[in-house]
């Protein structure tokens, strides 16, 4: 990092409460061409997230604190603030003097930019307000939220405005949090209905959606020079398992999380 770091665009989506499992099974099924191509060896790593729910993840993931690998050992860090005794910040590591990353990198000149998606940061409260308020520039809209069927869509059309607006020369740290995989999602499955709720079935057919429309979100990305992109899930969630149902609770498949990241070359 401490070589991309000024060098190329960063881009940070998280696709919020995507399961691990279902993630790497449509993975392999290939009912996810789009991200599939990304992902080192079509495969999504296994990673195990800092929190079980939105706002305890992003606040770890925004300090430096990605999903950690989920094997034994000191796993380097991409980024790190800088403090004394961190047994994961490596040579390689990009160590920011801020209290957060997206404060480092608007330090060193990058244009920080949030397209928010869950009611975390929908700014209709003071709740709301704080992980946006990290970045120099905050979106967020209903169509964007968890209750709109077309929430992705609109997120990259204002990705889209947010990249062509920019000086050539502006560096971007674009992050996107990705509403549509977290309930209700009922409505991405044909014949579903809100009576029957959501499940499994209908938070995987919600990725196929946002695996339709997120070429166009790399493609903006990497408009105008490489990008370094990480798309990660911040948590998990249950239906049914093992007579759960949610996340901010301690089960496998709310800790357990698919992470992936790449470089996404320049358009030409």
């Amino acid at each position: 990092m401490t070589e991309i770091v000024g060098s190329h665009d960063l881009l940070l989506v998280t696709l919020d409460t995507l399961r691990y499992d279902v993630a790497q099974e449509l993975a392999a099924a290939g009912r996810i061409p789009h991200l599939a191509r990304h992902l080192p060896g079509g495969r999504w790593e296994r990673r195990h997230a800092p929190g079980s729910f939105t706002y305890a993840s992003h606040q770890a993931i925004f300090a430096g604190f990605l999903p950690t690998p989920a094997s034994p050992g000191r796993h380097p860090r991409l980024f790190a603030a800088r403090f004394a005794g961190s047994e994961t910040t490596a040579p390689r590591t990009w160590v920011f003097d801020a209290p957060d990353l997206v404060s480092g990198l608007a330090a060193v000149g990058y244009r920080t930019v949030c397209i928010g998606g869950v009611g975390f940061f929908n700014r209709q409260a003071a709740l709301g307000s704080v992980l946006p308020g990290l970045f120099q520039e905050a979106h967020w809209e209903p169509e964007f939220g968890v209750a709109s069927p077309t929430s992705f869509e609109a997120q990259v059309c204002r990705a889209e405005e947010v990249v062509a607006g920019l000086p050539a020369e502006q560096r971007l740290f674009l992050f996107v949090n990705v509403s549509a995989l977290h309930q209700p999602n009922w409505f991405h499955l044909p014949g579903a209905t809100r009576e029957a709720g959501d499940s499994r079935a209908t938070h995987a057919a919600a990725l196929e959606y946002v695996d339709r429309h997120i070429g166009r979100l790399f493609a903006a990305a990497a408009g105008r020079r490489p990008c370094f992109a990480i798309v990660c899930s911040d948590h998990g969630t249950t239906y049914g398992d093992d007579g759960y149902t949610g996340h901010r609770l301690g089960h496998e498949a709310v800790w357990t999380v698919p992470y992936a990241q790449f470089t996404i070359e320049a358009a030409r």
